[in-house]
């Protein structure tokens, strides 16, 4: 008989999911002079199924959420859990995504530090964009679904004492999006990544006199102790870390529209504190690491 989950090892949890994805992902289609390298192509496709797997495995990540048919772009808003393209939220969403069998392609709007970082060219393999209104309408108009995280760096570097609340920093302009193109919000609430390492500062002041929100857009240069980068100023976040093992359980939630006369901010208003009580609920009762 195989062997459960919890009788294997970090590292052998790890090369099975890097053994899926070889398995069953890289049936790569003929590529022109325009596509990215075919490289960049394998990279995206390892990522997103050993990420997805690796939240499965490790993270015993528990999917909610009712099979439902969307016949029509909708647009998908998540909360962050830690960091940006390794964040433990992303990998959660791709396999809530994949459970939920969507039938048309993804665009996720992402923060241009991926980019900036080098790392645009493995992430457009995962579906991401530069996160624009621009890259939302080109998605929208292509009959994409489309997934955002408001929060953007206010909401991925959270200190551990916010770690279960979601932060998007006032931020509407993803109500106002859906407004503009007549698509209904998804919301997606995931528990448990902030729990994977110690954030002891979101480190706002200290980005602030670096003036960072000039010159890289971000708000937020996380004071943090993790593995195996022990006591760390910013790097991690930006750059991947070992994840204590904590569960993860990511819900979805019924589809939501704004009511007669809603303005953007209070439809803004009003997904985020759906999405907050969809958080604290899940967590009320949540222990540390074993979920």
């Amino acid at each position: 008989m195989p062997e459960s989950p919890l009788a294997q090892t970090d590292a052998e949890l790890l090369a099975d999911a890097l053994l899926d994805a070889v398995e069953e992902d890289l049936q790569l289609p003929e590529r022109d002079k325009s596509s990215p390298p075919e490289s960049m192509t394998i990279v995206g496709l390892v990522f997103r199924r050993v990420g997805s797997d690796f939240a499965r495995r490790y993270h015993r990540l528990e999917i909610q959420a009712e099979q439902s048919t969307l016949d029509s772009p909708v647009l998908f808003v998540a909360n962050h859990g830690f960091g940006g393209i390794f964040d433990l939220n992303v990998f959660a969403i791709c396999a809530a995504l994949e459970q939920l069998e969507v039938d048309r392609p993804v665009t996720v709007l992402a923060h241009q530090m991926t980019w900036t970082l080098g790392l645009g060219l493995v992430a457009e393999q995962l579906g991401a964009r530069p996160a624009s209104r621009e890259s939302a309408r080109e998605a929208f108009e292509a009959g994409h679904h489309v997934v955002v995280l408001p929060g953007g760096d206010l909401d991925a570097f959270k200190s551990w004492e916010d770690r279960n609340r979601i932060v998007f920093g006032g931020r509407s302009g993803f109500a106002r999006l859906a407004m503009e193109h007549d698509v209904a919000i998804v919301p997606i609430v995931t528990a448990g990544a902030g729990d994977s390492l110690l954030v002891l500062s979101s480190g706002q002041r200290l980005a602030r006199a670096l003036k960072l929100d000039k010159t890289l857009r971000l708000k937020a240069l996380p004071v943090s102790v993790s593995l195996p980068w022990g006591l760390s100023i910013g790097a991690v976040g930006l750059l991947p870390y070992l994840p204590l093992p904590t569960k993860l359980t990511t819900r979805v939630l019924p589809a939501m529209a704004p009511v007669d006369d809603e303005t953007p901010d209070d439809y803004a208003a009003r997904i985020q504190a759906e999405m907050q009580h969809a958080l604290t609920a899940m967590t009320r009762t949540r222990r540390p690491l074993l979920g």
